[in-house]
């Protein structure tokens, strides 16, 4: 497969960029919905630490108030999750308790924080070949840990999830929104068949020059028997990256990658726009709409 015009599309809008947009201020994070007793939805959380002792995580699984399918829950895996659980609210939960009822896992952080900059960004990011140090372009924190994490997911999290209630492997979602999106497409090239369905989010395609894309290279070979589904999910008033401003054709790399991957024969794709909203806004917006979806 080859990505050369999403390259190009990608190398038109990251030129000419203004200066670095600001961080947004912090946020607490929003435990509201924790608080409730009346839900569709029964919480309870686990945490681990990282193979190197490093980050510190905290699951929050939402269980459905109904006895599991024969074959065990769905699995909705939320990215960022912190942030996650402050995008759902009582109405969605019981939207969603009434169609699939899907195991909820929100893997966060030990943290009060919304979004736990430093330990996000190390996980959510690829390594790049040949570079002795791994740094984000925007922070200057360390990078290229998704590899490990998506390890710590597959043989660590998900035992520990199927132990509080049981899981359906065949159905297994997974949603994340900006470095939580690109971490998403970075599982559905390198790792085709753990999940059923991708959610990406407004992934930061323009990471390192669109260096995530690079592994989308074989992915028909690795995709064996498995057949996925891959959503891609942007807001109309995005810009392209974060130094630069909404103007000119800023869809063109997601619209691009979404027909070169729609190539791949066994994976299915669509493209979804989300006309006004900006980046920020896309989060509870694309994670209510794969709710949505799964309560059809």
């Amino acid at each position: 497969m080859k990505l050369t015009t999403f390259t190009l599309a990608l190398a038109l809008v990251i030129t000419s960029a203004p200066a670095l947009a600001r961080p947004m201020p912090e946020q607490k994070m929003d435990t509201s919905l924790l608080q409730r007793q009346d839900l569709a939805y029964r919480f309870t959380t686990l945490t681990l630490d990282s193979a190197d002792g490093k980050r510190h995580y905290q699951l929050w699984i939402g269980t459905p108030q109904r006895p599991a399918p024969a074959t065990g829950y769905p699995v909705l895996w939320m990215l960022d999750g912190n942030a996650a659980l402050g995008a759902l609210d009582p109405a969605l939960l019981d939207q969603l308790a009434k169609g699939q009822a899907p195991l909820l896992v929100a893997v966060g952080y030990q943290t009060a924080q919304r979004i736990e900059r430093s330990a996000r960004t190390y996980d959510y990011t690829p390594a790049l070949p040949g570079q002795r140090e791994q740094l984000d372009p925007l922070s200057g924190q360390p990078s290229g840990g998704v590899q490990h994490f998506f390890d710590l997911l597959s043989q660590r999290m998900r035992p520990m999830v199927a132990e509080v209630a049981p899981i359906d492997a065949s159905r297994q979602t997974l949603w994340g929104h900006s470095y939580g999106g690109l971490a998403v497409l970075h599982a559905l090239f390198t790792r085709p068949g753990e999940f059923s369905t991708y959610a990406a989010a407004s992934p930061s395609l323009w990471w390192h020059d669109g260096a995530v894309v690079n592994g989308a290279q074989g992915l028909q070979q690795r995709l064996g028997d498995a057949r996925p589904n891959l959503l891609l999910m942007r807001g109309g008033d995005e810009p392209s990256n974060p130094r630069a401003a909404v103007k000119g054709d800023v869809e063109r790399p997601a619209r691009e990658l979404v027909a070169d991957l729609a190539k791949v024969q066994g994976l299915q794709v669509r493209f979804e726009r989300f006309d006004g909203l900006g980046h920020g806004p896309m989060l509870p917006a694309s994670l209510r709409r794969v709710i949505e979806t799964m309560a059809k």
